[in-house]
């Protein structure tokens, strides 16, 4: 059951991993290929470690999905799809790192 909780996460990290590797920050395509090795640590560090960096990715995709729409609406293209497509891509990132919280401290 712990490895399903894992799996959107490492979709989440393989997805920010392409998105960085289509701008060419090879720097973080690196980083993100080495988050996945804590992502299978059983130690609270290791899954809050992944947790921040999900968070992160998650704004990311939230301020690329800014920028493409002011591109579009700049030049008069449609961008509706493209809200839903990165909106959605956001809320699995978030939702992916929501996953990883610690159930202990749920009271």
């Amino acid at each position: 059951m712990a490895v399903l909780r894992r799996l959107p996460a490492l979709l989440a990290l393989l997805m920010l991993g392409a998105h960085f590797l289509r701008g060419g920050e090879t720097p973080l395509v690196l980083l993100c290929l080495l988050l996945l090795v804590p992502l299978f640590v059983p130690r609270p560090w290791a899954q809050a470690t992944v947790r921040w960096a999900l968070a992160l990715g998650a704004l990311v995709w939230l301020w690329t999905l800014t920028g493409d729409v002011r591109q579009r609406l700049a030049f008069g293209e449609p961008w509706l799809r493209l809200v839903f497509i990165l909106g959605a891509v956001a809320a699995f990132t978030a939702w992916a790192a929501w996953l990883l919280r610690d159930k202990r401290r749920r009271g």
